[in-house]
């Protein structure tokens, strides 16, 4: 019954559906293929796949956090098809740049039976991971129809989600879908308690932890392009706030703190690192509104430039954001000052760098707790408190040194999700026998003589 509802609703919607995706440029690329337009080559096992492993992330951050698990079971399984699924262009563009010669890349497809059938027959996973809570029901029931297991890592419940999953006009189909699913990994007890709570059998409910902690130190920017003062235009003098991810409402507020501050602090600039870069145009914009000189990474100056640089340069390239921070003597990470729900926190902690983040961190309310209880992190409830936030800091070396290595030690201390998440992953594989180089060179062959005859 919850079924024939759900897939009634969505049928009546799907038009509205289509025309949210297609207005947004990000999801628009891949939608042939999210409707089962545009098939993929399909591996069979025979063509020299022993094991396939579909991964799905929805878009940029959760193939973030999920890249380290993706090279783990690589590492682990060095034969087996890796797929990564993404819904948006910019997911696409991280697997593409993260993950090359780890996994291939697919558009995830539309809830719709029809669609989801078709992508497992070409796939034929024998196993499908997905993050932080994607729930699809009609995937999850194909899968589970199949005897496919089905594992949700780096899994949490927002505060939001939780009171609308719990109403009772949808709990019953909520805990349905949940016992299709086989194991969650949640990332703090509380998210653990939350999934029991919607009816998830605790036996499948593990608390593993946030797998973002285990990310490596960024070593190079996408596409191996240097991320420096200098390369922004700064001398090594100047003293930057780095702040990421920001969405609108945040960057206005941003903008004016930092004005606040530039009498008192002339060598001070700002970078702003917009969460969507098609909206790199409207923040300088605004930056240019304020008065202010500004440049974007991509394009160069605009506005009136004084002879020590630009004061605010908008970061609209991909991949840099996560490095940048190194540079910072101050990070501010965005979605926070305005209800998003915050992004990540341990961006700039690993770096050892001082976390300034705003009231709304539903997203990240166990790494900001973290933060806060180790002093490695302060919450700033609006521009002035930000502005503040930054005075006190910018006027005490030694106070930002001492944030900063509590924030990289609040990374170190938590670290150990990704193998824990893994090993109970490797359990629900099959086992990996013995394979030799020939083997391998013969099971390429047989699969590119697959290819060329279709």
């Amino acid at each position: 019954m919850w079924y024939l509802l759900y897939n009634s609703l969505l049928l009546l919607v799907s038009p509205i559906i289509l025309c949210v995706l297609l207005a947004k440029q990000r999801c628009r690329r891949g939608l042939p293929q999210r409707l089962g337009l545009r098939a993929i080559t399909r591996h069979l096992d025979a063509n020299g796949f022993s094991t396939c492993i579909w991964i799905h992330a929805v878009s940029l951050g959760e193939v973030v956090a999920v890249a380290p698990l993706v090279r783990e079971l690589r590492r682990r399984y060095p034969d087996a098809r890796l797929v990564v699924s993404t819904v948006t262009e910019t997911g696409r563009e991280a697997v593409e740049q993260r993950l090359e010669g780890v996994a291939e890349h697919r558009y995830a497809p539309l809830d719709f039976p029809w669609v989801v059938n078709q992508a497992i027959e070409e796939l034929r996973p024998n196993l499908y991971v997905f993050v932080e809570t994607e729930l699809w029901p009609n995937l999850l029931r194909s899968l589970w129809q199949r005897q496919i297991p089905s594992v949700l890592v780096n899994g949490r419940l927002s505060t939001r989600s939780f009171e609308r999953q719990r109403l009772p006009v949808i709990r019953g189909f909520y805990r349905t879908m949940l016992n299709m699913i086989t194991r969650c990994l949640m990332q703090s007890e509380r998210d653990a308690q939350r999934m029991i709570d919607l009816g998830a059998d605790a036996a499948r409910v593990n608390c593993t932890g946030n797998i973002k902690f285990d990310q490596p130190v960024p070593q190079a920017a996408a596409g191996g392009r240097v991320v420096s003062k200098e390369a922004l235009g700064f001398t090594e003098r100047v003293q930057l706030v780095v702040a990421g991810s920001t969405h609108p409402g945040e960057e206005e507020a941003i903008v004016t703190a930092y004005q606040s501050l530039c009498e008192t602090f002339p060598d001070l600039r700002l970078v702003l690192a917009p969460r969507h870069i098609e909206r790199a145009a409207q923040v300088e914009q605004m930056v240019v509104a304020k008065g202010l000189a500004v440049s974007r990474r991509s394009v160069g100056s605009s506005g009136a430039m004084t002879g020590t640089g630009p004061r605010v340069v908008v970061l609209d390239t991909r991949g840099e954001l996560a490095l940048l921070y190194r540079e910072a003597v101050v990070a501010f990470v965005g979605g926070t000052l305005v209800p998003v729900g915050g992004h990540n926190l341990l961006e700039p902690a690993v770096w050892g760098k001082p976390v300034l983040f705003g009231p709304h961190t539903d997203h990240c309310a166990e790494v900001a707790a973290l933060l806060l209880n180790a002093q490695g992190g302060r919450i700033v409830p609006d521009a002035a408190g930000l502005a503040q936030g930054l005075r006190e800091l910018l006027s005490d070396p030694a106070t930002v040194n001492r944030m900063g290595q509590a924030a990289r030690q609040v990374v170190a201390d938590n670290q150990g999700a990704l193998q824990r998440s893994a090993d109970i992953i490797a359990a629900l594989l099959p086992a990996r026998g013995p394979s030799t180089e020939g083997q391998r060179r013969q099971r390429s062959e047989r699969s590119l003589g697959h290819s060329e005859r279709r």
